[in-house]
């Protein structure tokens, strides 16, 4: 490794650990209610790492923090957080603070936002904007979902063919900070209707009284109101647009999609795509919306999701002790035998986790074709059997030994190491099958999964142990 790759990596480490330090001198700040030092430590921070700081925080943690930020930067971070933190920040603010952040959202993001609010909240937080501003927002709301239209930002800047250069650069220094961008322009004439492009590079090098017509490019790429954003977002990347224009049915310019934008949209299908490729969109969405339940509903909701598994569990906990107790005898006769009982539904346990979080993971990356599952569940029962197979050995040995040692039974051991492979094997069979068929059955396999597993390991795993204690050690008994 060269000086520069380790230089390299010095700063990064550096910069990782410097960012750690602020965030836990805010939260320092913020407990102590340390208000000056705090906002005077936020207002050295970048958007970037401002945004670090605000995704590690608890809800009322970056309420204070937010409010704190300069108003550049705390819009940068509201920008970037995802929509259900962005729906936590703004019921924690007054209707006063909620109506400057939204009025200083972009138009496009604003919509994005509405987008995902109940109808009631979006048109709550409509009429707390400015006539302009709500004009606008409803304007993109009116186009459908998903296009170049709902998607663009009208805030741009259009010149006039008559104009002079020299007249164009006052506009744009006028105009500039309210823009979404202001290095391409455009060209229109009374009616707004796009006559041409120009880019701020050949207005500044351009005669001061050359006119706009004569350095504008009037071949013009551009799309409608009603292209597919997908669309949008390829032509933006095939030309390497930094933006491209959006009109009306008249060829009239409304708006422009910016290269950030078409960017996101890219990375948001391409996602998607992933998605129905593995059959899997409709999971995805159901997903979030239990995620959403379990995690911010009411207490009523989380007890409706919860407790009928856990009731499952509680059942099946009752059937082990009843297994147990049918067992009294064995045990009183032989202790020994009651001391691989935890390990035996502990280890089975574990296996189990390890296999439900495999196929959770593997089905939310798309990793995990629902269609070949059968192929996916072999494996899984496959690697579980292998893993049955050496901790069952080792195990084996160990309680052979000791049960030769302290009750005369080597046997124990081949009854506790087959019983741990039975155990294991199936509960990676089951770890893997059940939160399955919960998908399929339309149930939460986040809460439904671990009760099953559990219940069903707990008794195939003791029943196996104790028919091949009685079996094995019967002279014993």
């Amino acid at each position: 490794m060269n000086e520069n790759n380790l230089e390299q990596e010095e700063n990064v480490s550096s910069d990782e650990h410097d960012i750690e330090v602020i965030k836990d001198t805010i939260l320092d700040y913020v407990k102590e209610k340390d208000v000056v030092n705090l906002r005077t430590l936020l207002h050295k921070l970048d958007g970037v790492e401002a945004l670090f700081v605000m995704n590690s925080l608890s809800r009322k943690e970056k309420a204070v923090v937010f409010r704190l930020l300069d108003k550049e930067c705390a819009l940068f971070v509201f920008e970037q957080l995802e929509t259900p933190l962005q729906k936590e920040l703004l019921e924690s603010f007054t209707d006063e603070y909620t109506r400057e952040v939204i009025e200083d959202l972009d138009p496009d993001d604003r919509a994005g936002l509405f987008d995902e609010m109940p109808a009631g909240v979006a048109k709550k937080l409509l009429s707390m904007l400015s006539n302009e501003e709500r004009q606008i927002t409803n304007m993109l709301m009116g186009y459908k979902p998903e296009t170049a239209g709902r998607l663009m930002t009208p805030k741009f800047i259009s010149l006039r063919e008559e104009m002079t250069a020299e007249e164009a650069l006052a506009k744009v220094r006028v105009q500039a900070n309210d823009k979404e961008t202001i290095y391409t322009l455009y060209v229109t004439d009374d009616s707004k209707k796009l006559d041409g492009v120009l880019s701020l590079k050949h207005l500044l090098i351009a005669d001061p009284n050359a006119k706009i017509k004569d350095i504008m490019t009037d071949s013009v790429i551009k799309v409608a109101t009603d292209t597919d954003q997908e669309d949008v977002a390829k032509i933006v990347k095939e030309y390497d647009f930094l933006a491209v224009p959006v009109v009306d049915k008249e060829g009239r310019i409304v708006g422009i999609i910016t290269h950030d934008d078409a960017m996101d949209i890219l990375e948001h299908e391409a996602t998607e795509d992933i998605f129905n490729q593995a059959g899997l969109a409709n999971i995805k969405n159901k997903e979030n919306s239990r995620s959403e339940i379990l995690v911010r509903g009411r207490l009523w909701s989380v007890w409706k999701v919860r407790l009928p598994f856990l009731l499952i569990a509680l059942i099946g906990g009752i059937l082990a002790a009843l297994l147990i107790g049918g067992f009294e005898e064995v045990l009183e006769e032989v202790m020994i035998v009651a001391f691989f009982i935890p390990l035996i539904m502990d280890l089975g346990g574990s296996v189990g986790t390890q296999s439900t979080t495999v196929f959770a993971r593997g089905l939310a990356l798309g990793h995990i074709d629902t269609k070949k599952f059968s192929k996916h569940l072999l494996r899984e029962v496959g690697i579980g059997f292998s893993i049955g197979i050496i901790v069952g050995v080792v195990t084996g040995i160990i309680a052979g030994v000791w049960g030769h040692l302290s009750s005369g039974m080597p046997l124990l051991g081949l009854a506790v190491g087959l019983a741990l492979m039975v155990t294991v094997t199936i509960a990676s069979l089951i770890g893997f099958l059940v939160p399955f068929l919960l998908v399929k059955m339309k149930l939460d396999q986040v809460a439904g999964a671990a009760p099953i597993i559990t219940t069903i390991k707990d008794i195939t795993g003791l029943t196996t142990y104790f028919l091949l204690v009685t079996l094995f050690l019967s002279n014993f008994l």
